[in-house]
């Protein structure tokens, strides 16, 4: 017993050294978040408390051996308590899935407002096909016994009176999404491209113009870290054709035109921004071996990062919008709304979660 408690004794004190003389780290790769710093030490921040509280935010992010406390706490409640989820997140054939519960009607009325906004301004002349893309919830909650939302409400409320309402639930299954992050892998997404572009009356893609490139670097999905479960990384996948290597798209924001595939962002902490150089207010894909000179105007979510690279066939350009990074009233400063063809693609995710929607 004594030896035991020696033995504690002697690891608590190595960790609470370790804890107070190793460096801070700034970034929680794992988490994808910034940790706590040490709080500034002086007799004020002492007498007010902000010092004890800000030391144990630090204490707590910077703890040594933080991520293996971390998973085996996570696997203790999951495969010992068997509890249902662990930090929001839970494991569904393989897949980690974030909760989300209940359909958050104030949220979704705010983004259908905005949406309705955009039509009375710009796009009355406009054909527009809405589409929401249901995220992995949809496929896996209801076998996991895991609450969700009600997806039927979601959808019967995105049906706009102005739009071609596409369902796109059945062209995609859970395999189509990366079993760590929550976004939908562009290999699988023919058929979801496909019916899109029936819907906007253009060419589809042909799975046998594309080529399948594996990128070497594992994927660590944003569930990832969270979950803090063992889980082994994704694959991602580029398809490539000779179509998609005569585009160019340019950049609002910086002013530079950019390949589809960002190759520099295969060192960024989120691979998926390799997809169209990750988020951006405003993109403009051009398209010089189109098959005709149509326009369309995307607005988007992540989710189109992945799935536009496979709607160009027929058109000249695309200009993806994400109004979550740009107020709508400035959208006529930098495009001409002229009756384009108009695609609202917005995550069921998103929209449930849409105050940053301007």
């Amino acid at each position: 017993m004594k030896k035991m408690l020696l033995c504690l004794g002697s690891l608590w004190a190595l960790l609470a050294l370790a804890a107070w003389f190793l460096p801070a780290r700034a970034v929680d790769d794992a988490e994808r978040r910034p940790l706590a710093q040490h709080p500034k030490t002086s007799l004020q921040t002492v007498l007010d408390g902000s010092f004890q509280s800000g030391f144990e935010d630090y204490a707590q992010d910077q703890f040594p051996l933080r991520q293996t406390f971390r998973q085996l706490k996570a696997v203790f409640h999951t495969y010992v308590l068997n509890q249902k989820d662990n930090n929001g997140i839970y494991m569904a054939d393989g897949f980690a899935v974030a909760q989300e519960y209940p359909l958050k009607e104030a949220s979704l009325e705010h983004a259908l407002s905005r949406l309705e906004y955009l039509h009375k301004k710009y796009l009355q002349d406009s054909r527009v096909v809405m589409a929401v893309i249901p995220d992995k919830n949809y496929y896996l909650a209801p076998e996991s016994g895991q609450l969700s939302l009600d997806y039927d409400a979601l959808f019967e409320k995105c049906r706009l009176p102005w739009a071609e309402n596409l369902d796109l639930t059945g062209t995609l299954t859970a395999e189509d999404f990366y079993r760590t992050d929550t976004h939908w892998r562009q290999e699988r997404l023919f058929p979801a491209a496909n019916a899109i572009c029936q819907a906007l009356g253009v060419t589809g893609p042909d799975p046998a113009d594309y080529t399948v490139e594996a990128l070497a670097r594992p994927f660590y999905g944003v569930y990832y870290g969270q979950a803090a479960l063992p889980m082994e990384p994704d694959t991602m996948y580029l398809l490539r054709s000779d179509l998609l290597s005569q585009c160019t798209v340019y950049d609002y924001e910086s002013g530079q035109l950019l390949p589809i595939y960002n190759e520099r962002k295969l060192t960024a902490k989120d691979l998926y921004e390799v997809y169209l150089s990750g988020p951006r207010s405003l993109l403009t894909i051009t398209n010089p071996g189109a098959a005709t000179d149509r326009e369309l105007i995307l607005f988007r979510d992540s989710f189109a990062s992945a799935i536009t690279p496979l709607l160009l066939t027929d058109y000249r350009t695309v200009t993806l919008v994400d109004i979550r990074y740009i107020q709508t009233d400035m959208l006529s400063r930098f495009l001409d709304f002229h009756g384009q063809n108009v695609l609202i693609l917005y995550s069921a995710l998103v929209l449930n979660n849409s105050t940053t929607m301007k």
